[in-house]
Formats: C-alpha cells, structure tokens, sequence
C-alpha cells in the first residue's frame, strides 16, 4: 500500500456515495411518505444518512489526496504504509454510519473509522512537516 489503493478505492467510495446521494434525493422527492422524510431533515435516520453521504465523500476525497501524495512522496517520507492503511481503515466510519441506520449495529465502525483518519492525516502532516525539502525533480 503506497497510496494506489487509497486512490482507486478512493474514487470507488466516492462512486458510491455519489450513487447513494440519489437514493436520498429519491427519498426525499419522488418516494411515498417524502413529506415524511423532507420533515424529519434534521433528525434520526435522515441526519443519518445525510451524515454518511456527506463523510464517505470527503473521507474518499481524502483518500484520493492522500493517495497521490504518498505515491509522489513516498520514496522522501516514513511510515507510508501505516498512513495509508490509516487513511483506507478511516473509510469505515461512513459505512459505519449506515451500518448503524440500516442494520442497528452500535456505532463501534463509526468510532474506529474516526480515529483512524483523524490520525492518517495527522501522521501525513507531521511527515510531511519533518520533510527536510521539496524538490522540484522529486
């Protein structure tokens, strides 16, 4: 893992967020009992999943930054392995999310898949603070 899988998961993850963001505007435009669910836009099950649809596309999009950045400074920084596993590990707070909505599992996923990415960007910053210098032929 040299950030090519944070990158192609990254993109796949944010595919099908993407995708589940027309399920919610089907939700809440188009399916019986809209009113219902366009009412309850701030609480439950709809926060909810407004919550995962929003955080699995920014943790993909970190991911795909990430990604790029490991795979074009990864020869110059350390630990490059642990911060994408990290970065990829941070991914299953979203799914963490509707793990809880759909299948009431308790919010463990959601838990892990935080500190996991909290921790990836923040061990990706300190590396890259630690970088003696950027060169432009690197």
């Amino acid at each position: 893992m040299n950030g090519k899988n944070n990158i192609a998961i990254g993109f796949l993850t944010m595919g099908f967020f993407m995708a589940y963001g027309f399920l919610l505007i089907y939700l809440r435009d188009f399916a019986p009992g809209k009113e219902e669910w366009a009412n309850s836009y701030s609480l439950g099950k709809h926060f909810e999943t407004r919550l995962a649809h929003v955080h699995g596309n920014l943790f993909a999009l970190l991911n795909i930054s990430m990604g790029y950045l490991l795979l074009r400074f990864g020869s110059q920084l350390k630990h490059v392995k642990i911060i994408s596993a990290l970065a990829l590990a941070g991914l299953l707070m979203p799914i963490g999310i509707l793990t809880e909505v759909y299948f009431g599992l308790p919010p463990v996923l959601v838990l892990i898949g935080a500190i996991a990415m909290t921790a990836s960007v923040v061990w990706l910053g300190l590396a890259f603070l630690k970088l003696k210098q950027i060169t432009a032929s690197s």
